[in-house]
């Protein structure tokens, strides 16, 4: 219904109804954001876990926080998981988030801010202080019509901040992205643009590894160059607000896990096993690249259906460049067969030559014989950990925290890879 009814209203009635929702919703709830210090994230990778880190440094540095994010939703003490699957949910939502911020005595909000809540003008109406930009791929081009269309929608949370009547307005990018530029001409009172380059010597691997900021070495526990990118955004962000390096080095030296984001899994196996968000081109490479030392198993589906399909076959083909084996699984098919998602995905591999039965190796020749195809996802990731040899790594991608497998006539599974991953070690262990 809501589909048929946006095809036959004009866009911009569209816009100005969601337009004028958020100001109905900041003003029926008082103009929290005015009495918080209010930072944004925002970019196509890495914001949950550059706003887990905010929180982790304000906290440190006193501040009662609350955080909105994909992962969970927290004011002051208290914290439960988002189980929206919706990062920045509705504009009275956000809003009343806020106002319970405010009355459970909370000094700062840290709100994860997506082009979708942009394009629905959630962003409006919420005076921010700051905001980092962490970087922009190619994502969610059926929904926007255009990469352009894209870091348009994305940069539309930049004018945000331009409007906002706090003083200073802080802007904090990554100058090693090709769109940082946009957001560090912003007409704002302090730009800081940051590269890891001008932080060395630094050193990345798959335990975690380490930076020089202000002269201080800070140690990073999670794994890749990308998480010392997401750990600098934040140390940045926290330095121009006032907070002091000791203080930023000791929480982000605490942060030992992110849920879903290179999240370790522990059940006394001789072997590596991560669960991650990771559902971009660039962002698989990434972590991928991270475990270049370990030989790999990687389980991964791709993004729901109906959306993005151009990139089912070059996940596919990172798969193929980077892991030793592969596995294709479901994961959010919607209303599309999920079969065809992966026939898509496998398209990508070398020498494939046709549709591969359910857990059946494709004959495809020398090392391109690695690849699986197993639809049921248990199944997928009790394969890839039987299949795990000591020292390996095996890397389950795509849901990271997702609460849900989200199947046709909008039917919601329960899932969490993170359980599924410790029932099925727990089994292989008791097997032994």
């Amino acid at each position: 219904m809501r589909a048929a009814l946006k095809k036959i209203i004009p866009r911009p009635l569209i816009g100005a109804y969601h337009f004028l929702l958020a100001y109905l919703a900041t003003a029926l709830y008082r103009f929290p954001s005015k009495q918080l210090l209010v930072i944004a994230v925002t970019g196509t990778k890495g914001k949950s876990s550059v706003a887990e880190m905010i929180n982790a440094i304000l906290e440190e540095a006193g501040y009662k926080t609350a955080l909105m994010n994909s992962i969970r939703f927290k004011i002051g003490d208290g914290s439960e998981r988002n189980l929206l699957r919706m990062t920045m949910p509705g504009r009275f939502f956000i809003q009343r988030f806020l106002r319970q911020a405010v009355d459970a005595r909370c000094t700062a909000a840290i709100l994860e801010m997506t082009s979708e809540g942009a394009a629905q003008y959630r962003h409006r109406a919420i005076e921010l202080d700051a905001l980092v930009f962490t970087n922009l791929a190619r994502e969610h081009i059926e929904r926007h019509g255009s990469f352009e269309a894209y870091a348009d929608a994305k940069f539309e949370i930049g004018k945000q901040l331009v409007r906002s009547s706090k003083r200073p307005r802080i802007i904090v990018a990554n100058a090693d992205d090709a769109q940082s530029h946009r957001y560090l001409s912003l007409p704002v009172e302090k730009r800081i643009g940051f590269s890891l380059s001008k932080h060395m010597p630094y050193q990345a691997g798959e335990t975690g590894g380490h930076f020089v900021f202000d002269d201080e070495t800070i140690a990073v526990n999670f794994p890749g160059e990308f998480s010392l990118k997401n750990t600098l955004a934040a140390a940045h962000t926290a330095k121009e607000l006032g907070i002091p390096t000791q203080t930023i080095r000791s929480a982000l030296e605490n942060i030992k896990m992110i849920p879903g984001r290179a999240e370790r899994i522990e059940e006394g196996q001789p072997f590596t096993v991560v669960v991650d968000y990771a559902h971009t081109p660039d962002s698989l490479k990434a972590l991928y690249g991270a475990y270049k030392a370990s030989r790999k198993v990687c389980v991964l589906g791709n993004t729901g259906g109906g959306r993005d399909t151009w990139k089912r076959p070059v996940m596919g083909q990172i798969a193929d460049d980077y892991c030793d084996d592969v596995i294709l699984t479901n994961e959010d098919p919607y209303d599309e067969d999920p079969r065809s998602i992966v026939d898509e995905m496998a398209k990508g591999m070398s020498a494939r030559g046709g549709s591969l039965p359910d857990r059946q190796a494709g004959a495809l020749g020398g090392k391109r014989s690695k690849l699986r195809i197993i639809m049921d996802r248990r199944e997928a990731i009790r394969e890839g950990l039987q299949l795990a040899r000591p020292g390996d790594a095996v890397l389950i991608t795509g849901k990271g925290t997702d609460p849900c497998i989200c199947i046709e006539d909008g039917e919601k599974i329960p899932w969490s890879d993170a359980e599924v991953v410790r029932e099925e070690l727990r089994r292989l262990r008791e097997a032994v």
